[in-house]
């Protein structure tokens, strides 16, 4: 049928601009973050591997803020190539009424919402937290990860741990370490050695027998005795397991790796049980609300750009007039997605702007669907 191969033509068309724009500014952003992910080489030590599928690991992430984006300006560009080309003119005259055409960009628009649905709630949450379990596992622990020239750190809860200078070849440089949790634990007796303060000159994360350990050169060991004595201890050299020890991040896993049916599980379950469910560290349930809201309703803004772009499909005949409302109803598409971005930021800390963030495409849908078949009705293409 006429109808089938005209729909096929615009899909094409719409699918091509689609994922060029896609593609076009994940490739951008992509580029700009493994750069910053040299970090992994220059300074922390992992392998050309380790950096090249961390960095494809967080491409999900990119795609999923896009595809909003994306669509719009595919679907933007699409009308304006058929309008130019006078292809509308010719749908019109061999019997095509515009509200099929609206509710042929609205169906894409649920394909596009689909999608970008299995993106923001499947895919990227899994990928996220493959690309974190990558750092952990990699040959070299993640504690060198973590330790940054001339910054305090205290990722491990009850250890402090500075360094003055990180070598690229991971030498570390006039060391400090306080100790008030008995994380360390000493390789040569076996014994922890909490609650002590370490001085070292050298020191460099190893790899043993045991697992990676921390061999220092050069310094010193400061302990409080039964006589609330500071007692020192003066060494040449000495290793400190860490193989094992865990990080909040490594313990519980950021907000954005949750997969959504535990992020779910932890908004509804009692607070003593969210390391039971392995619940991302949040000071409270607001970030956990807004991670939700963003992967279940950002798409639902999808169909509702495709309804405000179906205004262009309205005849004028001035031709001032109509590239102003091109530029209007492109504008309006692109405000929507502002809105939900700052609704959504703000939706974890009140249920009214949660209520909000979906009401307006809810009701937007039908309330659009609405003005259009008035308006074409009025034209009188609809038969």
């Amino acid at each position: 049928m006429l109808s089938n191969k005209i729909y096929k033509h615009f899909f094409t068309e719409l699918s091509r601009y689609f994922f060029l724009v896609l593609f076009t500014f994940s490739i951008i952003v992509w580029a700009v973050q493994a750069v910053n992910f040299l970090d992994l080489i220059v300074e922390d030590g992992h392998g050309v591997t380790v950096y090249l599928n961390y960095s494809l690991l967080n491409i999900p992430k990119i795609l999923t803020k896009f595809v909003p984006l994306s669509f719009l300006i595919a679907l933007f560009l699409t009308i304006l190539k058929f309008d130019s080309e006078s292809e509308f003119l010719i749908l019109w005259t061999s019997g095509l009424n515009k509200m099929q055409i609206v509710n042929f960009f609205f169906k894409v628009s649920i394909l596009v919402t689909i999608l970008q649905l299995l993106f923001s709630s499947l895919i990227n949450p899994k990928f996220l937290n493959q690309s974190r379990s990558l750092i952990k596992s990699s040959n070299l622990d993640y504690v060198s990860t973590m330790i940054k020239s001339k910054q305090f750190n205290d990722t491990i809860d009850g250890l402090t741990i500075y360094v003055e200078e990180k070598k690229p070849n991971g030498v570390l440089k006039n060391i400090f370490i306080r100790d008030d949790g008995g994380v360390l634990k000493s390789l040569e007796n076996s014994k922890d050695v909490s609650n002590v303060t370490i001085y070292a000159k050298e020191g460099k994360i190893e790899k043993g027998s045991l697992g990676n350990y921390l061999s220092l050169k050069n310094g010193t060991i400061q302990k409080e005795n039964d006589k609330n004595e500071i007692v020192s201890i003066n060494f040449i050299k000495t290793n400190m397991q860490i193989e094992g020890l865990k990080t909040k991040s490594i313990i519980m896993p950021k907000i954005q790796e949750t997969s959504s049916k535990n992020l779910i599980d932890c908004m509804i379950s009692e607070n003593k049980n969210t390391e039971i469910l392995n619940c991302p560290k949040t000071e409270s349930k607001i970030d956990t609300l807004a991670e939700l809201n963003r992967r279940f309703g950002m798409p639902l803004y999808i169909p509702v750009i495709s309804l405000v772009l179906s205004f262009l499909l309205i005849s004028r005949n001035e031709n001032k007039r109509k590239n102003l409302y091109k530029y209007f109803y492109f504008g309006l598409s692109f405000l929507i997605l502002v809105i939900a971005e700052i609704l959504v930021r703000y939706s974890g800390k009140s249920f009214f702007y949660s209520y909000l963030y979906y009401f307006i495409p809810l009701i937007s849908v039908p309330f659009f669907y609405y003005l259009l078949f008035r308006q074409f009705y009025k034209e009188n293409l609809i038969k």
